[in-house]
């Protein structure tokens, strides 16, 4: 006798489903900052992890910002505060969907 089976929707829509647990944690925290930085014209978006490195992209008004060292070390606190874990934080220059 063949039994139903139900296809589960990932609990986190921001997330893949098999993304690594650490990589969720960073990228909400991540999420958590991204409204102040968007009310000001500027954005964060998380690009991956790799170990204990966390790639990122500084978007709109945070680009040419002076505080954009202060912006990147206050989301680092946030991702170290939430994953309890030391990660370093890269910023990754260029436009989104350009080859690296």
């Amino acid at each position: 006798m063949l039994l139903p089976t139900t296809v589960s929707e990932p609990s986190d829509p921001i997330a893949p489903a098999e993304e690594d647990p650490r990589a969720r944690i960073v990228r909400e925290a991540i999420a958590e900052i991204r409204p102040a930085l968007q009310r000001d014209g500027g954005d964060c978006e998380f690009l991956g992890m790799d170990g204990d490195t966390v790639r990122v992209r500084l978007a709109g008004a945070c680009v040419m910002c002076r505080l954009s060292s202060a912006t990147l070390e206050g989301i680092q606190a946030r991702v170290v505060e939430r994953l309890g874990a030391f990660v370093r934080l890269v910023p990754v220059m260029g436009r989104p969907g350009a080859s690296h």
